[in-house]
């Protein structure tokens, strides 16, 4: 009997494929890649979910989480993936949309919620910023640094230690190449970038059909 497994990404305008018109996003990619195998009657059937929405911080994540995971769980199992710190990190007004310090926090409580539908899940680490609105107010108001992504990171990743949990590291993969794997806006990526974050996460879908 083929299992049904859920696949549950969580994320903002990154998670949802935003500036790329070619491929929909490497959560869009994913999809095809796990419905395209499907198909050919390769093992488990894999349905992926892209719960991203744009501008969306861990704010946002903790309202909506609960009702999403209740409404798309599968008796089989479920993945989920969270995608935040973007715009987390993000200073508005001389104020930093969510500090560090509840930032932690608020991935602490959404891993938590997630453990009670899953015992597979993944943190997704936080992209580079283009150089030149590296500690630039963008015409959206917003100040990101590399700096302050560095340091988000660190913080996904010891809590991906401490719980346990898979951790994604699209950072290093697109830091060194970042002026051409991003689009014009500096922080969401472009189609190479976006095929890129794909080919990365396939291996990780792979164990689940």
């Amino acid at each position: 009997m083929k299992k049904i497994v859920y696949g549950l990404f969580f994320g903002d305008s990154i998670t949802y494929g935003e500036y790329d018109g070619v491929f929909g996003g490497w959560v869009d990619i994913l999809k095809r890649y796990a419905l395209q195998r499907f198909h050919e009657g390769n093992g488990d059937e894999l349905i992926l979910f892209n719960l991203g929405i744009g501008g969306e911080t861990t704010e946002g994540l903790l309202k909506r989480m609960p009702v999403e995971l209740n409404a798309r769980n599968s008796a089989d199992g479920n993945l989920v993936f969270i995608s935040y710190g973007a715009n987390d990190l993000a200073i508005k007004e001389g104020v930093q949309v969510v500090n560090p310090e509840q930032f932690k926090d608020n991935i602490i409580k959404a891993v938590q919620n997630a453990k009670e539908f899953s015992n597979d899940i993944y943190l997704v680490s936080i992209l580079p910023i283009a150089q030149n609105i590296d500690g630039v107010v963008v015409g959206s108001g917003k100040l990101r640094s590399n700096e302050e992504v560095i340091a988000y990171n660190e913080i996904l990743k010891s809590i991906a230690a401490d719980y346990s949990l898979g951790y994604i590291d699209f950072h290093s993969a697109l830091v060194d190449d970042k002026e051409v794997l991003l689009s014009a806006d500096g922080v969401h990526p472009n189609e190479k970038g976006y095929g890129m974050m794909a080919e990365i996460a396939i291996p990780i879908i792979e164990k689940y059909l």
